[in-house]
């Protein structure tokens, strides 16, 4: 298995997506199976945030500082991403804005992993090379043991109270 820090993030992108579409399929008088979906969504966009902010963010933008612009969108994104995860994750598959809360959340992140792939992740693999995002990539696996998996874990509670409050 690779540990390219790319192939890894692209690795949970997919997953995600999966996920994505899955709930999108899923018909309207399904609230049990859309739960599911979201608990999912939810579990895989905590730990992938996590991640990204601990380890890749961080690193690309000490290795690569003209990257330092896109590295604060893609904070700013996951912020977006982490509210409505914390909003969702209190909310019952029943209530009214539920089904319009998750696709608004799917949309913003389907935009974050296109440019993800398609702008920045070229930009970092031209600007690393292999053995740097190998060593990241580690790092990820690493960090992806403790990472907390609900967005009510208190580390992760108070980085969106933080950011709300921000």
């Amino acid at each position: 298995m690779s540990t390219d820090a790319i192939v890894l993030l692209k690795n949970d992108h997919k997953e995600i997506k999966r996920t994505f579409d899955a709930f999108e399929k899923t018909g309207e008088n399904a609230p049990a199976e859309k739960a599911r979906h979201v608990d999912k969504m939810i579990e895989l966009l905590t730990v992938h945030t996590y991640v990204e902010n601990e380890v890749m963010y961080p690193r690309v933008r000490e290795l690569l500082p003209e990257l330092e612009d896109d590295v604060l969108e893609s904070y700013e994104e996951h912020h977006v991403a982490d509210v409505l995860v914390m909003e969702l994750s209190g909310m019952q598959p029943y209530e009214e804005r539920f089904t319009a809360k998750a696709m608004v959340l799917i949309e913003n992140v389907r935009h974050h992993i296109d440019e993800e792939e398609q702008e920045w992740f070229p930009q970092v693999r031209a600007g690393l090379g292999r053995k740097t995002l190998q060593e990241i990539g580690l790092q990820i696996e690493e960090a992806r043991k403790n990472a907390p998996r609900s967005p009510a874990q208190p580390g992760v509670l108070k980085t969106v109270v933080d950011a709300v409050l921000s």
